[in-house]
This record gives C-alpha cells, sequence and structure tokens, in this order.
C-alpha cells in the first residue's frame, strides 16, 4: 500500500451533540454527545489508514489540549510530524439532528507565527520524500495566508508529491493557481472560486477543463447525496451513491477524498476507484466519528452505487 502525508493546517476537536430537533432560543437536551479528535486532514487519514495505507500526519496543534489529538495518533500508528504551537487547538460544535440536518459552530484556532509556518516548512523538507502522496485539508489558521498555502503547495510538488486538495474560499483561489494534483470542491465552494455558477454537467465540464489546462489532473466535484462528479484528463464519470439512513454528514467529503486517492494510488479502474469512494462516503454517513469500522457493509454499500460516463443529459 501507498505511504501518504495528511496536513491539517487547522485542527479541531469535534463536539458532536446529537438531539432530536434544534430548537433556536430554547432549552435543547441531547440524546448523546461524542468528542473527537478532527480537522479534514486528520479524519482522510483515518480513512487510509482503514485502508491499509501508512500515514504521516503533520500541520499545527495547539500545546494546551494535545492529548486527544496524541492518542488517536498513537492509537492509529501514525506518524506525528506536527508542529506544537502556543494556544488551544479550536473546538467545533456539530449540532446533529435526527433528520440528518447539521449546524456547526467552528472556533477560530490559535494565530500561528511565521516561526511555527517556517519549522512545519523546515520539517516537510525532511520528512515528505518518500511519501507517495499528500493531502492537504480544510481551512487556514489564524496567521497563515492563502498565498503561503500556494507556496506551499508548489514547495511540495517541487519535492516529487502527488498533492490532493480539499479547502474552500480564498484558500482555494490561492491554491489552485500552484496546479495540485487533484481538488475535491463542491459546486457551491468551485463557483464561489470560480465566479459563475457550475451547477449543470456543461458547465462544470467547461471549469474542468480550464482546470486541467492548469496543470489539476482530476477535479473531484460532490453533490451530496445526488452524487459525484469525476472529471479527469480525457474521462468523465458520475456516481449516484446507495439510499442510507443519514446520522451525520461530517466527514462525508473527506470519507470521499481518502477513497479517491486509495483507487488512484492503488491502480484500480476509474469506475472501481469512483464507486468505492462513493460508498466510502455513504457509510461516513451512516455514523459519527470516522474510518471504515465494517468492511461487510462498505462492500453491501458498493454495490449499491451506480456509476457511469458523464454527459451532458
Amino acid at each position: 500500500m501507498a505511504k501518504i502525508l495528511t496536513l491539517t493546517l487547522n485542527p479541531a476537536l469535534d463536539l458532536t451533540v446529537q438531539l432530536p430537533r434544534l430548537e433556536p432560543g430554547q432549552v435543547n437536551r441531547s440524546e448523546d454527545m461524542h468528542t473527537h479528535a478532527a480537522g479534514k486532514g486528520v479524519n482522510v487519514a483515518q480513512v487510509l489508514a482503514d485502508l491499509g495505507h501508512q500515514l504521516t500526519v503533520s500541520g499545527f496543534l495547539g500545546e494546551d489540549n494535545l492529548q486527544a489529538f496524541e492518542t488517536l495518533f498513537a492509537k492509529r500508528g501514525f506518524v506525528d510530524a506536527f508542529i506544537r504551537v502556543p494556544g488551544e487547538t479550536r473546538s467545533n460544535i456539530k449540532l446533529a439532528e435526527s433528520d440528518g440536518r447539521i449546524t456547526d459552530i467552528n472556533g477560530p484556532g490559535p494565530k500561528v507565527s511565521a516561526a511555527a509556518q517556517q519549522a512545519l516548512l523546515d520539517r516537510l523538507e525532511l520528512i515528505a520524500p518518500g511519501h507517495d502522496a499528500v493531502v492537504v485539508a480544510g481551512s487556514l489558521p489564524q496567521g497563515v495566508s492563502p498565498q503561503w498555502l500556494q507556496a506551499l503547495i508548489l514547495r511540495l510538488k517541487n519535492l516529487g508529491l502527488k498533492v490532493a486538495l480539499d479547502t474552500s474560499g480564498e484558500a482555494l483561489a490561492a491554491a489552485l493557481k500552484a496546479g495540485p494534483w487533484l481538488i475535491k470542491p463542491n459546486t457551491e465552494e468551485l463557483a464561489e472560486v470560480l465566479g459563475g455558477e457550475v451547477v449543470s454537467v456543461l458547465a462544470q465540464a467547461e471549469a474542468a477543463s480550464r482546470l486541467h489546462a492548469q496543470g489539476i489532473e482530476h477535479v473531484v466535484i460532490s453533490h451530496g447525496a445526488d452524487g459525484v462528479n469525476w472529471f479527469s484528463v480525457g474521462s468523465a464519470l458520475h456516481a449516484t451513491p446507495p439510499r442510507v439512513s443519514v446520522a451525520s454528514t461530517v466527514g462525508a467529503g473527506d470519507s470521499l477524498l481518502a477513497g479517491m486517492l486509495h483507487g488512484l494510488l492503488s491502480a484500480d479502474t476509474p469506475e472501481q476507484t469512483l464507486r468505492t469512494a462513493t460508498a466510502i462516503a455513504a457509510m461516513a454517513v451512516t455514523q459519527i466519528g470516522f474510518g471504515i469500522g465494517d468492511a461487510a457493509q462498505l462492500a453491501l454499500l458498493e454495490q449499491g452505487v451506480r456509476v457511469r460516463p458523464l454527459t451532458e443529459q
């Protein structure tokens, strides 16, 4: 299997609160609560580990609340290459209602100094060579600019790594200029950075063609329950997921990205890559937390995924 590095520049402690229905302004009683060491790159790493890959995890962690992350890394066997910074890693609250609706309340996270940013670059120079790919996922912490992210991606490419990117807003706009190998926006995120609607297949195909010209080989556009469109150079596929009971949509996109990376690095056929990735994302929404805990359930979900060539109709 592959050796993969994930970068989570702004990780989070996720507190997921399950409740029947959120009543704003009222006293709400929860049915259950779960706390997870998370952040998009950390979530991706957990799924990739369950798929058999070797993981190194890096980014920035607050010194004041390390325990949940260090416990997870030790349990999972991850190589911990995070840079510790003063303060606390942010906390995110996820309010998960019984109908599947999620309300996110995301914290800001610590401010990352220029010295810490340089320390991460220096560490990556040492550890990145020898990995097959790197996932750069999530938002930027305070103090880290979109331009710094763009330079980071160029540096990783110069180290010979395939860069898979999942971010949004100004960070995505800047990072696209660096030409990552793979991107995984949803339609809203892609429309925001391109400055126009990309709802239709034709609009997405035209956008993907422009991105391919910038050196981005794989454009994976997620549509939630409506499926996934994958535009690679010379090929376009759509996957429709099976219907599932939704517990939480948190981590579905991260699971999709992990599945895509798994298939591409395992030399699976494009159809099998997209089928497995879509099934992994479908499994993610049925659970609280991250990873593949039931291989039999995943195989069953794969049978329910429909993959077809993507046309404009």
